[in-house]
């Protein structure tokens, strides 16, 4: 029987260093994905640092999510820190509403695409506040409910929806404005939810 996520945390953190190793790997591509198209200059470091403050974190998992959800709940918190400790006007609080990944960390995403729409959409997800861009590739990359990001990000379901839903917008405005051809630039909603689903399968390869 392969072992739940659960015992094999709870193994880890008692010194078992293989149960540690398959829950790395087990994990370990979502995780990545997470933080590739928002710092492609940190990711390895943050995946690094999410893993070793789930190992650190003994008493605040209880069990009332799933270790994947947690991972995730860190990994947020971390990329949110990330940010802040590189923002240019400390004196200022950081917007992710308003701000964008492009904007915080500058440079292409490190994530490889296939094809031309797909290098699109991860440039446009960059580009749309990163609260937004948050949102939607928990919701299209990792399949994770309104209600399931709602308890990654700590915010109530409804603002999530809200985010979801003015986020696609949001990508959809940037995808016509950095499209190349006229085709792209007649993308339509339908194009948005099939070049989604694409990117997802070859980024879980």
């Amino acid at each position: 029987m392969v072992p739940p996520d659960s015992e094999l945390l709870a193994a880890w953190r008692s010194g078992d260093e293989r149960a540690g190793a398959t829950l790395f790997e087990r994990h370990y591509a979502g995780i990545k994905r997470f933080f590739e198209n928002k710092v492609p200059d940190a990711a390895e470091e943050l995946i690094q640092q999410t893993f070793l403050a789930c190992l650190e974190a003994r008493d605040r998992f209880r069990g009332d999510s799933s270790v994947r959800t947690y991972l995730f709940g860190i990994a947020h918190n971390l990329l949110r820190e990330h940010f802040k400790a590189r923002h240019r006007h400390p004196a200022q609080p950081l917007d992710t509403s308003a701000v964008s990944a492009h904007e915080l960390a500058p440079g292409p995403s490190s994530i490889v695409a296939a094809k031309e729409e797909q290098r699109l959409l991860l440039e446009a997800l960059r580009r749309v506040p990163l609260d937004y861009q948050i949102a939607l590739e928990l919701h299209y990359w990792e399949h994770y409910t309104a209600a399931q990001i709602a308890e990654i990000i700590q915010l109530p379901v409804g603002t999530v929806k809200t985010r979801l839903r003015r986020g696609r917008q949001l990508v959809e405005v940037e995808l016509r404005q950095l499209a190349t051809t006229p085709r792209l630039q007649h993308s339509s909603s339908d194009d948005f939810d099939a070049w989604a689903a694409e990117l997802r399968v070859q980024l879980a390869r």
